[in-house]
Order: C-alpha cells, then sequence, then structure tokens
C-alpha cells in the first residue's frame, strides 16, 4: 500500500482543491435520478470512482445505486461523501496528526496514529447513512439536499474503541457529554464550526470507535483521513471526519449542530403533517428500519419466467430478523433468505427465487428488526427530510 503522503503527491492536492471549486471540472456524463430535478453530474474525485456530484463547495458525493448490487460491503473509492464546512483539510501529515482529549479528564492527553494503533484494535462492520438520505423523494418538497437513495455505505471500521481513550484521560465525575471537532473549517467566521456530541454513557458504550482504517485500508481523504467518529446505528452527522479534538463536558452541548441542526419531531412517529412545523424537536439519533432492491430498478423490462430478486436491509442496532418481499403489489408476501449475518449494523443481504407471468409487475420489499420494527407503507414526513425509510416499490414489465 503507498505510504500516505506519496499518494497525496500521485493524487495531486491541486486536483483535490480544483475538484472542490468545480463541479464542471470533474464533470464526466451526468445521471438522472428519480426525483424532481433528478439530472446530476457524474464526477471523478482522487480516491473515488465516478460519484453522483451533488454541491462541490463543500464536497457532496452520492453513490450510484448499482454499486450496492456488488455485495453488502461498500468500495471505499465508492462510499459517499458529506461535507459541512467548504475548508476540507488535504495537507495532513499522518506523522504529526494528534487527537486531543481535554476537558472534565484527570490526565488531558494528545495522541498520535502511531499511539492510539499501539492500543488493543477492534472491528466493526456498520452502516453509515447521510441524515438526509433519500430526501429528494419527500412530497411536499423539503428544503435541503435533494438527494436519492445511495447517500450510504457500508464499511469494517478498524480502530479503538473511544471508551479506552477516555478511560485512559480519566472521565471525572458530573461528566454529561463529550463533544467532537474536525479539521474542517468554516470559510467565514459567521458559520459555526461542526461540532456534535453524544451523553457520556453513549461515548463509552464500547461500540462508539475512533477509526483509522477502512475495508483493511486508511480512510480515504473524503472520507475522514487519518481518523474519524464511528457511532454504529447513528445517522452519519455524528460521524465526525478528520477527528482531533474531543472535549468532556459537565452540561449537555448546545452547539449550532446540536441545538438548531438535525433535529426531528419529539413525538413518536417523528412526523408531522406534511406542510407543518413540529411543537417540540430532539436531535436526530438512530436509523429506522429500511430495505432496498437492488438487482432490479424502476420501469425494468424482464424475461417473463423465473428470476431472483436480490437486494439489501438494514436498521439501526436491532438486526434485521426477516425480509418479506411482494410482487403483486402488497397482495401477498413471501420470506426471503438472508444472506451473511455481518453484524447488528451491517446492511444484511437477502434474496428471493420468483416466477413471473407477462405483463406489468409491482415488487415491494419490506424489513422487520428483532424489535419488531418495521417500514411503513406510507411515507412519513417531516420539515428537515429525515428518517424516510417507506416500503420501495419497483414497477416492472415482464414479456
Amino acid at each position: 500500500m503507498l505510504d500516505r503522503r506519496e499518494m497525496m503527491k500521485r493524487a495531486g492536492v491541486a486536483a483535490l482543491a480544483t475538484g472542490f471549486g468545480s463541479s464542471k471540472l470533474l464533470a464526466l456524463q451526468s445521471t438522472t435520478l428519480p426525483i424532481g430535478n433528478g439530472e446530476r453530474p457524474l464526477v471523478k474525485y482522487p480516491q473515488k470512482r465516478p460519484l453522483i456530484g451533488l454541491t462541490s463547495r463543500p464536497p457532496q458525493l452520492e453513490t450510484p445505486f448499482s454499486v450496492f448490487n456488488e455485495g453488502p460491503i461498500t468500495a471505499n473509492d465508492a462510499f459517499f461523501v458529506r461535507y459541512h464546512l467548504a475548508q476540507v483539510p488535504l495537507d495532513i501529515d499522518p506523522d504529526k496528526f494528534t487527537v486531543e482529549i481535554k476537558g472534565k479528564v484527570d490526565h488531558p492527553l494528545k495522541l498520535s496514529l502511531k499511539d492510539l494503533k499501539k492500543l488493543p484494535a477492534v472491528e466493526l462492520v456498520a452502516v453509515n447513512q447521510c441524515s438526509g438520505n433519500s430526501r429528494g423523494f419527500f412530497d411536499p418538497r423539503v428544503a435541503g439536499g435533494q438527494l436519492g437513495n445511495g447517500a450510504m455505505g457500508n464499511a469494517r471500521w478498524r480502530g479503538v474503541p473511544l471508551k479506552a481513550v477516555l478511560d485512559k484521560a480519566g472521565v471525572q465525575q458530573g461528566v454529561k457529554q463529550v463533544s467532537f471537532n474536525g479539521m474542517d473549517q468554516p470559510v467565514t467566521d459567521k458559520t459555526p464550526d461542526f461540532v456534535k456530541a453524544l451523553d457520556i454513557d453513549h461515548a463509552r458504550d464500547g461500540e462508539v470507535m475512533l477509526a483509522y482504517g477502512m475495508n483493511g485500508a486508511d480512510l480515504p481523504v473524503l472520507n475522514g483521513f487519518p481518523l474519524r467518529l464511528v457511532v454504529p446505528g447513528y445517522y452519519g452527522t455524528y460521524w465526525v471526519k478528520h477527528l482531533n479534538e474531543i472535549t468532556l463536558l459537565d452540561n449537555v452541548f448546545d452547539g449550532f449542530w446540536m441545538k438548531s441542526a438535525y433535529r426531528i419531531p419529539a413525538n413518536d412517529c417523528h412526523c408531522v403533517e406534511p406542510g407543518t412545523a413540529p411543537k417540540a424537536t430532539v436531535p436526530i439519533n438512530r436509523f429506522t428500519v429500511r430495505s432496498f432492491m437492488t438487482n432490479v430498478t424502476d420501469g425494468a423490462k424482464l424475461k417473463r419466467g423465473g428470476t431472483t430478486l436480490k437486494g439489501i436491509a438494514f436498521d439501526g442496532g436491532k438486526g434485521i430478523k426477516e425480509v418479506a418481499v411482494s410482487i403483486d403489489g402488497g397482495k401477498t408476501w413471501n420470506a426471503a433468505r438472508l444472506g451473511k449475518d455481518l453484524g447488528k449494523y451491517s446492511f444484511r443481504e437477502w434474496q428471493l427465487p420468483v416466477k413471473l407471468a407477462a405483463g406489468s409487475h409491482e415488487f415491494r420489499v419490506r424489513a422487520t428488526n428483532n424489535a419488531g420494527d418495521t417500514q411503513p407503507n406510507e411515507a412519513k414526513w417531516n420539515p428537515a427530510g429525515y428518517l424516510r425509510n417507506v416500503v420501495e416499490t419497483v414497477r416492472v414489465t415482464a414479456a
């Protein structure tokens, strides 16, 4: 594997910077997503295959949905990219990098990558999903990036448990939350720095990870090199990239990205009537249950007779219990065969052999997790365009 600095030289920091400045310079061709205003450029960044470009400053890249039919693990070069701040760090020297642990601790620390890699390593397969994944399908439309279903990915993360690092620093009595900050920066002082927080018990649950590896390699630059937070089962807003500052607090963190942004209605469905505002909100947290068909696209023309439907399902950490598939618009359902279990935070593959008569068919897929949670038949709405997990429908014609 190439030395990181040599890789950066070959890839060209200038190419990365150019890419952040103008998607037109990198556009290869275009694709159309099945949403309003769905025309998107396919763009090429260093360390990435062509991905769907939503914005270039800051970079937001969506994974083409066909990638999810390649297997349960999303390749590093196909993994989606989401930034909030346009000043992306491109000149990180891994030999000089440190992460600082400070605040209400007995022993403030600065740990290098070498220090972290001396600690016992753990690996975990987990989905990272953008909070706004599938926002483009909301009806009525809502503000924000009009994403299709590709702002998600599943990877094998390698690093150290956050708990081990916090224990090394010595957590003081009265700590309520831990905040996390990365090296990306706002362009102006009017833009709030991107800082997230977790309750101390969650931060010390042994699963939250400081990850330096992804699918057997270093983290890609655009996915947080050299260190990122991994919060299994939680939306990607908490997965802070280029992580270099961890602060233990004796209060509830009230920064913009926790107090004002990334919030959902404070009710059981986390939804409101379309066009209305919630009376109260809470920070977004765990995934809802989702499932998709990956080897058949909407509008496809198939041969009549036998075929096998394939797809993926996942949730926020209970694990997938079953996946049911309908080929008649939901009138009847059949249980799909689940693939290998890579862990409760991972994509779970499924497949089902079916026989298709000539004519039109409406395929639907619905997952249920081990807690009995499933997908609604009708999409729920909230003004931020979060938590979409409706039963997906794919319409095809067999001949």
